[in-house]
């Protein structure tokens, strides 16, 4: 029988923000299947189709918003949960350039919100606090970024999601201090990619739009490189640092990356021309007009999550560009949803692999 993360969150009350979104619908899938008695608190998912209904996942299901201190801090001690993982964000860089306010408020006040209604539910244990790797000051280095270096952000979601990071480290100074307090960590993945995203402005949810419209895709930044991942990958060390938490592990109770190797740091030309291999029939064409500032070069530094939790990555760059046209492939052709079988596999990989977090 397969054991994962130590059997921590079977029977365990989670409480999810942001569980309609693409990263909060996989997360959500995952604690399913371990056992978790699941709250989902987020607004209704924008874009039809949409991963979480995809799904038809059994969750308490909450739509709510999380600019609503009060609203949140009901909720929570209705449902008395264990542990908090909090993604409900505008995640949007360029949206965030259209829509500031909006922006600050989710990410910035809304973190607030979240982390004052643990702070009076006596219930919770545990919160992971998801970011991103924006949240570091871009000096366009050639080497990633550690857990220690300088918060910063040009973009008003990149120095939102800096501020929620200052947010959940004001908190855990002062108000998560003493030995009865929840332990809480926050966590920062790379550019996510799988299966069920229709985000706008990113690029294989638009390169899905333009496949199924027979178009040509514009890009705008060719060359920028990005940290790309599969999901379930930092899924996989939220989760390890939601056990630690659980388990009363204050060592952890800080900053994470979890961003892929460097094998997986690629030019945005390098993963269409992947990403061809697997649809030929895939086209793009470079934008003329300028843009709004992005950042050219952007890695994470992921040795401390290796070395201290014993998180590594188990799909590489090829095999998520697989995974992920996979699933569209199949959806669209199909109207098949291959989000557990690929779940599967994934948790296959870790056995033969001998991951930290499962075993047999």
């Amino acid at each position: 029988m397969i054991s994962m993360f130590s059997n921590i969150y079977n029977g365990r009350r989670v409480f999810v923000t942001g569980h309609t979104g693409f990263k909060g619908s996989w997360l959500a899938l995952w604690l399913r299947q371990l056992g978790a008695n699941i709250v989902g608190y987020a607004l209704s998912p924008e874009t039809t189709p949409n991963h979480w209904k995809l799904l038809g996942l059994q969750v308490e299901d909450r739509r709510h918003d999380i600019r609503d201190v009060g609203d949140i801090t009901r909720v929570m001690e209705e449902t008395q949960p264990e542990i908090v993982f909090h993604l409900a964000a505008q995640p949007l860089v360029r949206r965030s350039y259209h829509q500031p306010l909006e922006t600050f408020s989710t990410n910035v006040m809304g973190t607030a919100n979240v982390l004052d209604a643990c702070r009076y539910t006596d219930s919770v244990r545990a919160i992971v606090v998801i970011t991103t790797d924006k949240c570091y000051e871009n000096r366009e280095w050639a080497w990633g970024y550690r857990e220690i270096d300088r918060l910063g952000g040009h973009d008003p979601y990149s120095a939102s999601k800096a501020g929620a990071e200052l947010v959940a480290a004001s908190y855990r100074s002062s108000f998560f201090y003493s030995p009865e307090s929840p332990l809480l960590a926050t966590a920062r993945a790379g550019n996510v990619i799988g299966g069920g995203d229709w985000s706008e402005d990113r690029l294989i949810p638009d390169l899905v739009r333009a496949i199924s419209a027979g178009n040509s895709l514009e890009i705008r930044s060719p060359y920028a490189t990005r940290p790309w991942q599969h999901v379930l990958e930092p899924l996989c060390g939220y989760l390890m640092l939601g056990e630690k938490l659980l388990q009363g592990r204050t060592e952890y109770a800080e900053a994470w990356n979890f961003g892929p190797d460097t094998e997986g740091n690629r030019t945005v030309s390098e993963v269409l021309t992947n990403l061809q291999c697997h649809w030929p029939n895939i086209q793009w064409h470079l934008a003329g007009s300028s843009q709004l500032h992005e950042a050219g070069m952007l890695y994470l530094d992921n040795a401390k999550a290796r070395q201290l939790l014993k998180w590594k990555p188990l799909w590489q760059f090829d095999d998520a560009i697989a995974a992920t046209s996979d699933w569209y492939r199949i959806w669209l052709e199909t109207g098949q949803v291959d989000s557990r079988r690929q779940l599967d596999e994934y948790i296959e990989m870790a056995i033969r692999c001998d991951a930290a977090w499962v075993g047999v």
